[in-house]
């Protein structure tokens, strides 16, 4: 099984191209820290060279800026090839085949954001536009009734 899931920041604006085929490719970096600290106390940051095809490059290209955080779904490829000296070069790379935005809508976003989803997905009597939490995207749960889950706590 080859399947690698990242979530990190974008160390350049995407790399945007397109093959002899007309086919779309796009290439960033992402930094990534690791979960433990140093002997220091400090994160180390690894930088994951990604490529992405077709309409998923199109889609990173468009929305995706250097700095903005991303998460993506994809497999871990090795390409080789030789140089103008015969030598031999390898680069691991992750292929993204899903890519999902993971910052949280900033303030200046977020009333246009609740206008749209609050008009879009509700209805006036159920939910209002200012019940909707700041920036993240989730709606309150109202954890009173235990009634309908389906196992006891």
């Amino acid at each position: 099984m080859n399947k690698a899931i990242l979530m990190g920041r974008l160390t350049k604006d995407p790399d945007l191209r397109t093959t002899a085929s007309n086919i779309s490719v796009c290439s960033f970096t992402v930094a990534v820290d690791r979960r433990f600290k140093n002997a220091q106390g400090e994160r180390e940051t690894d930088f994951i060279p990604v490529v992405c095809w077709r309409q998923t490059a199109e889609f990173v290209a468009r929305y995706f800026t250097k700095g903005q955080r991303i998460a993506l779904v994809g497999s871990i490829q090795v390409r080789h090839w030789d140089d103008e000296s015969g030598k031999r070069n390898y680069m691991t790379e992750v292929i993204a085949d899903e890519v999902y935005f993971a910052d949280s809508k900033s303030s200046g976003d977020s009333q246009n954001y609740r206008q749209n989803y609050s008009s879009e997905y509700s209805s006036p009597a159920t939910m209002r536009a200012d019940s909707i939490p700041e920036g993240d995207g989730f709606l309150p749960v109202d954890d009173d009734d235990d009634a309908f889950l389906p196992f006891d706590l």
